[in-house]
Order: structure tokens, then sequence, then C-alpha cells
């Protein structure tokens, strides 16, 4: 079984309270886009492990897909020993839960393949103990989410479905994602710098409040309404500290942006262009990717 898990943007993200447990309640609405991993599953005789492409930074024993693995022979699954071979193009540590679709493709894999009878549901509870954007890509939809982020609610504008054609691993697969019709024809730019910013970091000159405007609303609004309205707040906390990454932001708009922002909590900047960009070699020395939406 080959699986292409695909990663998300955020547009907008408000953190709006911090929680007993440690956590904050944000608002926010997850994209899924078609930068994908290549997530490979075979039944074997023993478990065996491979990875390649992107490098990371984990053992393989703290890789998402192996502890999802090893959650469900916990709690007493019949999973089989399995051979995965997980190939990486999504950058880690970029606000896109690159390691996050990972998990959530591997228990649909499983569940599939060995006939778990997990309903999505419970896939999404289980998953969402490994990472609070797990969840998201059960269901794989573009949502307004609330609470840790795993709490979903269908967004206020009609949705289109295109399909997209990911070769990977000498393969080809298609993905079908639902995309905001207010984006349809939009160009996707993603910039990624070398800074890496923690999640502690991230957090460390936020002030938690209700959001004034609710991304609901702003959603529904013209793109190129969105500068000013639609914010990550975020962008507070990091940009002041990595000027690369604001000054990707300011690069993106001058190169003819109509939307451009931090996705999560970085350190990928995004931008949404109405017709196709020529970027040059302004981004030479940073990961970039884009696609027609």
């Amino acid at each position: 079984m080959i699986l292409f898990p695909n990663c998300k943007i955020n547009l907008g993200l408000n953190i709006v309270a911090k929680r007993s447990d440690g956590y904050h309640n944000i608002e926010t609405i997850f994209l899924p886009i078609p930068l994908t991993d290549c997530l490979e599953l075979t039944p074997a005789h023993e478990d065996s492990f491979s990875i390649d492409g992107v490098e990371l930074d984990c053992s393989a024993q703290d890789n998402l897909v192996v502890r999802v693995l090893n959650m469900l022979r916990a709690e007493d699954y019949d999973v089989p020993p399995v051979s995965i071979r997980l190939t990486k193009n999504i950058p880690s540590g970029a606000g896109l839960g690159g390691g996050s679709t990972d998990a959530a493709f591997m228990i649909k894999g499983l569940n599939e393949l060995f006939h778990l009878g997990l309903t999505d549901e419970q896939m999404a509870a289980k998953v969402g103990r490994l990472g609070a954007d797990c969840p998201v890509f059960i269901a794989n939809q573009p949502v307004y989410a609330e609470g840790k982020g795993e709490i979903f609610t269908e967004l206020p504008v009609a949705l289109v479905k295109k399909e997209f054609n990911v070769k990977c691993a000498d393969k080809e697969d298609t993905i079908t994602l639902s995309i905001p019709s207010v984006l349809e024809n939009y160009w996707l730019v993603l910039i990624k710098p070398n800074d890496f910013i923690s999640t502690k970091e991230a957090y460390a000159s936020v002030t938690p409040a209700p959001s004034k405007v609710s991304l609901k609303d702003i959603i529904t609004k013209p793109v190129k309404m969105w500068k000013g309205q639609m914010v990550n707040d975020f962008e507070k906390s990091v940009f002041p500290n990595h000027p690369v990454v604001s000054g990707i932001c300011e690069q993106l708009y001058m190169l003819g942006a109509t939307y451009a922002a931090m996705s999560g909590s970085g350190s990928t900047v995004y931008g949404l262009f109405r017709h196709e960009p020529i970027l040059g070699d302004v981004f030479e020395d940073h990961f970039q990717w884009q696609c027609k939406l």
C-alpha cells in the first residue's frame, strides 16, 4: 500500500486563551495542500522502518509513524509485522504539519490494510494524543478549528474539488482535496528558511485574547481584503526575532502576493497570488514550492 500524506497551511491563527492543562485554545482554518510525503506499508515477516528524503532530527522510535504502530499494538489491536518506508518531502519544523499528516495516514493505512475496523472518529481521537493537528488529516478537508485545534466546524464557504497528480518514488497517485472556492485559480507559494522556531519561542510574546472578528467571517471576504484582518498571532512573537521570516512575507507582497502570512508557528511563509508568480532567484537559499489551487 502506497499513501501520499499531504500537509496543510493555516489561514489565520488566533490564540484565544491559556488552558489549565498547559495548552492554549486557538482558532484557525486548516487548509490541506498537495505537497506530500510518500508512505509505503507492506506486510512482512518482521517489522522494519526506513526513511529518506528530507532529513529529520528524531530517532526511528520517536517518529510518529512508528509511534502510531506501537500505540495500536499497546491497545491490543492485531497489527502483524509491517515494513514501513517513509519518503519525506515536506520540510520539518515548518508549521505545515508534516509529521502530523504522516501519523494520520499511518493509522488510516494500517486500518485499511489489516481491517482493524476503526472509525474516522476513533482514528482522530487516537492520533490526537500524538499531536494537536493530527486529527485534521483524517477527514483531510478544509475546516475551522477550535480548542487545541481538534474541534472542527464546517466552513461557511462553497467548496470545490480538484485533482492533483503527485508523482513519488516512480509511481503516480491522485489526491482529491476540497479547496474553498474563493481560492480557485490562485497560486500558492511556500517559502521556508533555515530558521528553527521552537513552540516555546513562538508562544513567548503572545498574549492570549478573544479574537475581535471571526475567521469564519473573514474567509467569506475576497482574498484582497484578508491582509490586516486574517492574522497569525505567532507573527508578533516570531517576526521581531527572525527578520528572515518577516522579510520573506514582505518580499512575497513585493512580488505581487494578494495575501501572505506565516503558517502555524513557522517558519514557513506562504503567499497567495492571483497569477503565476515569477520568483526568480529571490528565495534561492530557501525551500520553495508552489502550485495552482
